[in-house]
Order: C-alpha cells, then sequence, then structure tokens
C-alpha cells in the first residue's frame, strides 16, 4: 500500500535505515493544504498556525496581506473543492479554516466562530481569557468534549474560559463591589 505520511527523520540502525513518519503531526496538515492550494507556495496565503486533535478536528489560522485576497476563499476552495482532499486523506477529519489577526480579541472570536462572542477579556497578566458569549451559545463556542476551546487554547498559547453573558455580567458586578 502507498502511505502518505511526514517524515520527521532517518538514521541508521544496526546498518539499516530506520524512518519516523508522522500522519499526526500538525506540519503534516500544512504540508496537505501546500498541495491543494498552489497560493500556499507562492507566499500570497499564509499558515499563521495550526492546532489539531488527530482524528477529529484542526483549525487553521490564514493570512494574506494583499487585501484583495481573501484567504478563507482560497483555501476552502469553491463548494469546499481544496480543503475536502486534506479532510479525506486524514480520513475525515474536519478542518475549520480561520483568518488570523494580529489583534489577539478579534483572533479569539474567529477561533470561535460560529459562536458570537460578546466580549474578550484579558486577565492575570494575559495568562488568561474569559470570552462571553450569549447564554444559547455557550456550548456551541466550548465545542463537543471541549474541542473547540481546546484547538483555540493550543494556537494562542492562552486558557480560554467561555462564560455567558449573565455569568459576565454577575463577575463585573463583584468585581466592582470589591472596588
Amino acid at each position: 500500500d502507498t502511505v502518505m505520511a511526514l517524515l520527521l527523520f532517518a538514521k541508521k540502525k544496526r546498518g539499516e535505515p530506520y524512518l519516523i513518519l508522522s500522519r499526526t503531526h500538525p506540519k503534516f496538515l500544512i504540508e496537505l493544504l501546500k498541495r491543494e492550494v498552489p497560493e500556499i507556495v507562492e507566499g500570497e496565503v499564509e499558515i499563521k498556525g495550526v492546532a489539531r486533535e488527530p482524528g477529529v478536528r484542526s483549525k487553521v489560522c490564514v493570512f494574506s496581506k494583499n487585501p484583495k485576497i481573501d484567504p478563507l476563499s482560497l483555501v476552502i476552495g469553491y463548494g469546499g473543492s481544496r480543503i475536502r482532499p486534506v479532510s479525506e486523506e486524514l480520513r475525515g477529519e474536519r478542518i475549520d479554516v480561520v483568518r488570523w489577526s494580529q489583534d489577539l480579541k478579534e483572533l479569539i472570536k474567529n477561533l470561535l466562530q460560529p459562536a458570537q462572542v460578546l466580549e474578550v477579556r484579558l486577565l492575570e497578566n494575559g495568562k488568561r481569557v474569559e470570552v462571553c458569549v450569549p447564554k444559547e451559545q455557550v456550548s456551541l463556542a466550548i465545542g463537543k468534549g471541549g474541542i473547540n476551546v481546546k484547538l483555540a487554547t493550543k494556537l494562542i498559547n492562552l486558557r480560554i474560559d467561555v462564560l455567558s453573558d449573565e455569568d459576565c455580567k454577575k463577575i463585573k458586578e463583584l468585581e466592582k463591589s470589591q472596588n
């Protein structure tokens, strides 16, 4: 059988070639995307970050310096024509393509879509983030088994706490009463 994988390293062991391959490494996803999206190889679209839970879901942050280019549309393709073969090669792994932003709050809003993020608060000297969403969208923002928040956390390297708008109001009231 033909196997597509990322070659992590090769060495000789007792005179025999010894190869370490990976299909779960984030770079494998990047290489698959490069095969389907020539604009990545050409440098018109940049991949700013990749987070994976292999076999389940991935998030890919994309960016273009050219304001006339929509990096999401280019990577996804018409009707999913570019992202579908990548997903199929990863045995049905869902791939979320997200618009990258230098503004951390905007990036977090993009990462937690389709949930509507009402507010993003940086806490504890920038080590933790509180995200407020409508009460009925808390589970949507968190994702099944916490996957959405887990991948977003990997990409921004901060702990994310998702709260309902009601809980956010209560926390603000408590903070005001303590000051």
